[in-house]
């Protein structure tokens, strides 16, 4: 609250209705709570993010309660209910060896979303620390790290990934290693232009005088504002690291049969393509529907934390 002026002549009616009627200034953690609750509220309005964060939720759930929600077992084989197409007793129809295609989509939706999230976790921290650090210390660091990120970005993220399981071998472990290091690349050269943009900013300075260090400013000024950016382009990533999941498990580098992987089950339905078009068709149209769920909410926060819309 601002101060009344210590003048010799008294304060009028219309001085004291101002002073009291003047705006408290806002702390630091008021301000950013009303942009958060701002952000949320445009994101709220956002209906194609509201639709993507809703197949997202419904996508979680089956995958949380695949085991109950399964009509039938995802290994749960029947010979005499081999290549059926889809029908009441099965949604989506049977493979070759009698499983129901339905159960399997459920029970792979875990193991999906599993590989993409944990790719992305691991990628975004690596991203935005190296981007963080090569933005702030610049010199010779900025140089080489963006050398390696130009070297990285010059190849498909698959052809990466193909690369790196082709060396660390085949697996969900080493499929996710392998989508991680393939990913992280853009992320550090966004948080690097985030970090140039914010580098001579006079709060970074002031750290600098109570003598931060540079690891301290990193972290503790420097990343959380590029948190928010990075936050979206993780998540606008996310359908192109599903897409890796999916390509690694159709090349049988991912999660190995008969684990019921949406990638793995295009390979086996690519065989019955012409004549039992559902194997393949069903997990395709999975793919499909999480990829664009998360374009959809990535471009919301987008839109949502947009400081041009404040």
């Amino acid at each position: 609250m601002t101060e009344h002026p210590i003048t010799d002549a008294p304060p009028t009616r219309e001085s004291l209705r101002d002073w009291l009627n003047a705006p408290v200034a806002k702390s630091p953690g008021q301000a950013r709570a009303q942009s958060i609750w701002r952000a949320a509220k445009r994101l709220g309005g956002n209906y194609a993010a509201m639709a993507g964060l809703f197949i997202l939720i419904v996508l979680v759930g089956a995958a949380a309660f695949a085991p109950w929600l399964a009509p039938y077992g995802p290994f749960e084989q029947d010979l005499n209910r081999r290549l059926l197409p889809p029908s009441a007793d099965h949604w989506f129809g049977t493979d070759q060896l009698g499983r129901d295609i339905y159960s399997r989509v459920l029970h792979g939706a875990s193991i999906t979303l599993r590989i993409a999230l944990l790719a992305a976790a691991i990628a975004g921290p690596i991203g935005l620390l190296v981007g963080a650090t090569a933005g702030y210390l610049g010199g010779w660091v900025d140089t080489v790290a963006m050398r390696v990120v130009d070297v990285f970005l010059a190849f498909p993220a698959l052809i990466l990934a193909l690369a790196f399981v082709a060396a660390l071998g085949a697996g969900i472990n080493n499929a996710v290693i392998a989508i991680a290091l393939a990913s992280w690349p853009p992320i550090a050269r966004l948080a690097r232009a985030e970090t140039l943009s914010v580098r001579k900013s006079d709060y970074i300075a002031a750290a600098r005088l109570t003598g931060a260090g540079p690891l301290r400013i990193i972290v503790r000024h420097i990343m959380p504002i590029c948190i928010p950016s990075v936050v979206i382009r993780v998540t606008l990533n996310m359908a192109g690291i599903i897409l890796t999941a999916a390509g690694l498990g159709f090349l049988g580098l991912g999660a190995q049969p008969p684990m019921p992987e949406w990638g793995a089950m295009l390979a086996t339905g690519r065989e019955f393509m012409l004549t039992h078009w559902w194997l393949a068709t069903m997990p395709g149209i999975a793919i499909l529907t999480v990829s664009l769920a998360f374009n959809l909410l990535g471009d919301g926060l987008r839109d949502a934390l947009d400081p041009r819309h404040g």
